[in-house]
């Protein structure tokens, strides 16, 4: 008959503390990341959203630069996008095109001493109706 041998069932076990609280240190930071920097794209996905919006609006091609970023600044108040100034939007016009242009960075703090910087950079060539 044959014995089992369970020694080497002993040595079989789990991740080590120490390998468990590395996991928790990385899976924590990722979500800090996620959790510091989502609301950042979700606003720039939004102004980009309403951005191309504005592409067939009714009199785009004469209005002026301060009429569209007024128009912009409605539509991201809407959107409920708070952080945004309206003097990063510039607006050139070449004849019935108009070309908006948006560059702009968000600073967020992560933690201490320690911050984050996203620049976001767009451009839009849009005809009004």
């Amino acid at each position: 008959m044959k014995k089992n041998n369970l020694s080497g069932m002993g040595r079989q076990g789990g991740a080590s503390a120490l390998t468990m609280m590395v996991m928790v240190l990385f899976f924590g930071g990722l979500l800090t990341l996620v959790i510091k920097l989502g609301p950042a794209y979700l606003d720039d996905i939004t102004i980009q959203e309403a951005l191309e919006s504005l592409d067939g609006t009714e009199g785009l091609s004469k209005m002026g630069p301060a009429q569209v970023r007024t128009l912009m600044n409605k539509r991201l108040s809407v959107n409920n996008v708070r952080g945004f100034d309206a003097k990063n939007i510039s607006v050139e016009k070449d004849g019935e095109l108009v070309v908006i242009k948006v560059d702009y960075e968000v600073r967020n703090n992560l933690f201490s001493n320690v911050d984050t910087v996203v620049h976001f950079k767009h451009e839009y060539e849009m005809k009004g109706k």
